[in-house]
């Protein structure tokens, strides 16, 4: 197996075809109009040159539930979806892994986006390399409070509950819960970032769980190439960017090289 080259590029246009493109923690909704116009364009143009765009958790800011695809009083959700379905039907293959917000996408979903919905983590085997995907929140250990949050919403007899009740209504408890979470965050922040960070001690054990593959991840929003020294095996752990109103950014595997790009609104 050849040795992994990294690089950075900030050119918004590459003179190599891209083989995969990763993304996480875009955080759609409609008060973020900025984000959603540059995830729209980069659909409708750059992720059309790839065979493969993997979405790793966090693409909406809030998931209700499939339903809301439909939903009359918002299209915003449908209008994304059908974004999605229209890269699919041009021959990418898409694959999505729920992240903390949108941990309800369901196979309606993927039905009708054309998407494959990913377990995390997901180990990614290629000819030339071997990857392991994942949202990245599993490993955020110290925060205990979120952790038994997730356990709570990833139960499914809590899903089919939840599910059950009228859309107006699950959407108003997912408003609260993530007006709950932001002022959360910012307290944690206040105490100590290691809080939002992965746990060092469960990253090295994950690392080796999974071959000392390297590892792809989001859901800090602390973007960085960290090198890891596992049983005397170098690994690198490669954190995607959330995206902003005015700026997202992409990881591009070309066949030999995993590479960290900027997009900017044109």
């Amino acid at each position: 197996m050849s040795a992994l080259k990294s690089a950075e590029h900030r050119n918004p246009l590459r003179s190599q075809s891209v083989v995969l493109y990763f993304i996480s923690d875009l955080h759609l909704s409609p008060q973020a109009p900025g984000a959603t116009r540059l995830f729209l364009a980069f659909l409708g143009a750059r992720a059309r040159a790839a065979e493969h765009l993997y979405i790793l958790g966090d693409l909406f800011e809030v998931w209700p539930g499939d339903d809301c695809i439909d939903d009359p009083e918002n299209a915003f959700d449908g209008a994304i979806v059908d974004a999605l379905r229209a890269l699919t039907d041009s021959g990418v293959r898409l694959s999505v892994m729920h992240g903390n917000r949108d941990f309800l996408l369901g196979e309606e979903f993927a039905a009708r986006s054309g998407a494959i919905l990913l377990h995390d983590p997901y180990v990614l085997s290629l000819p030339a390399w071997q990857f392991v995907l994942a949202h990245g929140d599993t490993l955020c250990t110290d925060d205990k409070d979120y952790q038994a949050f997730r356990a709570q919403v990833r139960d499914p007899a809590w899903r089919r509950d939840f599910l059950k009740k009228p859309l107006t209504v699950r959407k108003a408890m997912a408003a609260a819960v993530r007006q709950q979470s932001e002022h959360a965050k910012r307290e944690k922040l206040e105490q100590s970032q290691y809080l939002m960070d992965v746990n060092p001690a469960a990253t090295d054990d994950f690392l080796r769980e999974h071959g000392y593959a390297t590892f792809i991840h989001g859901h800090t929003h602390l973007p960085a190439t960290h090198d890891h020294l596992v049983d005397g095996i170098h690994v690198e752990r490669w954190v995607m960017s959330d995206w902003h109103e005015d700026r997202g950014e992409c990881l591009c595997w070309d066949g030999e090289h995993l590479s960290r790009e900027v997009l900017i609104q044109a």
